[in-house]
């Protein structure tokens, strides 16, 4: 059709300038060519065409059933085309029998037959006329999010070191009941995996800026670009963005696959160290930063991961390869698009670094989080030098043992139960049996068991209770027993009285 159409272009003109005998010759090549017939070529080169005749519509619903509609959806509170189309007849019949509604029988017909579409189509622009009804306008936040490009996981092919995908955490402890939680904010780079984490004590666009700017000074390199998602599309990320020349880009609505490098460390890194506690307030933020100033240098210098190289679909099975394990650390010090300052700069922080001191201080803040979430008005900030490295290093031969080393994630203890789960089936029969043991202490449960099927052959039909039964004979041997023994030891501690 786009050939016709620029082949029709080209000729028209010619066409028009040409005398009889020339147009004769030029109707004859193009109808050989696009061939169209000669009373429609001719049209064509003339620029005349009939302008296509909308076809005679037939309209069965006219305005008589348009105003009907309208008036039994208003009586109808307003309610969706399909609950009305079941609510036509009893509402007209009820009208019509209050004297509120009079129909002409055609319209009254033709309301009684229309379709839940039609209704709805009928009443669409009434509905799109309603004021609280109109179409939201497009804010600030719209304006941004078109600005901002989207950038989903198979985008980033061999970025170099510096594009960090960002996201949030908020520590509101599973089922957000309400108020002001902590949150973490989390950067891991896509070519390397170096992850920074920031405490924050709300959700705020000034925080969030002002982490941007803390976690840029910290990097060992330079920061590139973010790639974020719809929480950070205001105003103020988007003019530090482009004030700082970062490469600002953003993951789409409800898909997390966009972000699986951060998404994959808030499970790896925030949950692993963090747990599920709820924490809010300022002191929890800071015992939350103090955790995340030790973390940061032993994950990325100490803490090996895996990075995805190929991933291929056979059918519904994926496979995927992984490059060796290493830390991020070691990627940048591999990388070819690293400076050799920078990996100096890092060669030289890995040789003043402590892998057990740094250990060391991440349990002392596990702790202090431990206590946040379980008691905030009780728990202390506790100095991380506090613990012995010399203690710590000898605990890690046997801490094993102990099971659970994060305190962030050791369950608490379950109180005692105190309480019967079943009904106790000597409830009405052990007075009985107290009274059997009393005068024959050396009768056994098996023999008590045989008197009473005797004796209620409804209760203990198959003397499925023989075990409970010694169980509880035994406890009762076991109380007169140390009855007996106190009371010999209370006898012997009184002192003794002259006899007359």
């Amino acid at each position: 059709m786009t050939t016709r159409k620029e082949l029709t272009a080209a000729i028209r003109e010619r066409y028009h300038q040409a005398s009889s005998v020339d147009r004769s010759r030029i109707l004859d090549e193009f109808v050989a060519v696009t061939g169209y017939h000669r009373k429609h070529a001719i049209r064509v080169l003339a620029g005349v065409l009939p302008k296509p005749r909308r076809p005679p519509t037939n309209r069965l619903y006219d305005e008589g059933v348009r105003q009907a509609l309208i008036m039994l959806w208003e009586a109808s509170d307003r309610v969706c085309g399909k609950r009305l189309k079941m609510l036509i007849p009893i509402l007209v019949g009820a009208m019509e029998r209050h004297g509120n509604l009079r129909l002409d029988a055609e319209v009254r017909a033709r309301l009684m037959q229309v379709s839940a579409a039609t209704i709805d189509r009928t009443l669409a622009a009434t509905r799109a006329s309603i004021d609280g009804q109109r179409k939201r306008r497009t804010g600030v936040g719209a304006a941004i999010r078109g600005s901002v490009p989207v950038r989903t996981f198979a985008d980033w092919r061999d970025p170099p070191p510096g594009f960090f995908e960002v996201d949030m955490v908020e520590h509101c402890g599973g089922s957000k009941v309400g108020g002001d939680f902590v949150h973490t904010l989390t950067l891991t780079d896509i070519a390397s995996g170096w992850t920074e984490c920031v405490a924050m004590p709300v959700r705020n666009q000034a925080l969030i800026v002002e982490a941007l700017s803390i976690v840029g000074i910290a990097l060992p390199f330079d920061m590139l670009g973010v790639d974020n998602d719809s929480a950070f599309m205001n105003q103020t990320v988007f003019d530090y963005c482009r004030t700082h020349g970062l490469e600002q880009t953003r993951s789409r609505a409800y898909r997390k696959n966009d972000q699986a490098w951060v998404e994959q460390k808030n499970g790896s890194i925030v949950r692993r160290l963090v747990g599920y506690g709820r924490l809010s307030g300022l002191p929890a933020t800071r015992a939350l930063a103090q955790l995340y100033n030790a973390s940061r240098l032993y994950v990325n210098f100490f803490q090996p991961s895996f990075k995805l190289k190929s991933k291929s679909r056979d059918g519904a099975r994926v496979h995927k390869t992984y490059y060796p394990p290493a830390t991020p650390c070691s990627r940048l010090l591999d990388s070819d698009r690293v400076s050799d300052a920078v990996k100096r700069k890092l060669r030289a922080q890995f040789e003043q670094l402590d892998p057990v001191l740094l250990l060391r201080d991440i349990r002392v803040a596990q702790q202090m989080l431990s206590d946040f979430a379980s008691s905030p008005a009780g728990a202390l900030m506790t100095s991380v030098g506090s613990v012995e490295v010399t203690a710590f290093v000898d605990s890690l031969a046997t801490a094993w043992k102990a099971g659970e080393v994060r305190p962030t994630h050791r369950k608490s203890p379950l109180p005692e139960r105190w309480w019967r789960t079943r009904t106790d089936p000597f409830e009405h029969a052990w007075g009985v049996v107290e009274s059997w043991l009393d005068d024959a202490p050396t009768s056994t449960a098996k023999e008590l068991m045989e008197r009473l099927s005797i004796m209620l052959p409804d209760a203990y039909p198959t003397k499925a209770q023989l075990r409970t039964l010694q169980r509880r004979v035994k406890a009762w041997r076991a109380e007169k027993a140390k009855d007996l023994i106190l009371g010999q030891l209370r006898r012997s501690a009184l002192p003794s009285v002259a006899t007359r």
